[in-house]
């Protein structure tokens, strides 16, 4: 594949993914599409299926509702904060999880090296945490955490963890939107700048 090649880009989540409280040009997804471009890789189509307070059965329904065509030539995973926030069975994310994960595989056709999972943010050191119980908090993603990498590895996907860097919001408050729990652009841009490199070699392997 050359660079000059037009490419599909397909991003699965909740409001990560989107980026709630942003512009769309601060998401990282699109922020991903603007760096791959400033190394010669043009990417024709960007769908994001993403929704706020969305839990994995959710975003299931919605691929399945979509009208999406396999082929993509990359397709992100970030889904789990809104199961763990809901109170929602660690069982059930691991089983729905890995329907998610097959699902995105079979649409970056059928190739789990085109496919890359984002772990979910500790939202435990926000201020929209205050009141509540953050050890508990960070315990759970902690778990839901652990079961996203299990099964991605399971499936030979890619595998980033994001986490470290999400709780750096809790000394920076300029790293999140007015609603003191979304990360803000330039958190974004430092996802971006771990995911990169992944994004480039997969490109240029294939």
């Amino acid at each position: 594949m050359t660079q000059n090649a037009s490419l599909r880009y397909l991003a699965l989540g909740d409001s990560y993914t989107i980026g709630e409280g942003v512009s769309k040009a601060q998401c990282w997804p699109f922020q991903l599409v603007t760096a791959l471009l400033e190394h010669g890789w043009h990417v024709a189509e960007t769908r994001i299926l993403a929704r706020t307070g969305w839990t994995t059965g959710e975003l299931s329904t919605a691929i399945q509702q979509a009208d999406l065509q396999p082929g993509y030539d990359l397709v992100s995973l970030g889904i789990g904060v809104n199961n763990q926030y809901r109170g929602l069975s660690s069982n059930m994310y691991r089983l729905e999880f890995a329907q998610l994960l097959q699902q995105a595989i079979f649409l970056a056709g059928g190739d789990p090296r085109r496919v890359f999972v984002i772990s979910i943010p500790d939202w435990s050191v926000t201020p929209f945490a205050t009141g509540r119980d953050r050890k508990k908090i960070a315990a759970e993603i902690a778990l839901f955490n652990g079961i996203n990498q299990q099964e991605t590895a399971k499936q030979g996907a890619g595998y980033f963890d994001i986490t470290a860097i999400s709780r750096n919001a809790e000394l920076e408050t300029d790293l999140l939107t007015s609603d003191q729990l979304h990360p803000s652009g330039k958190v974004y841009a430092a996802w971006v700048k771990l995911l990169l490199p992944f994004a480039l070699q997969i490109l240029e392997q294939h």
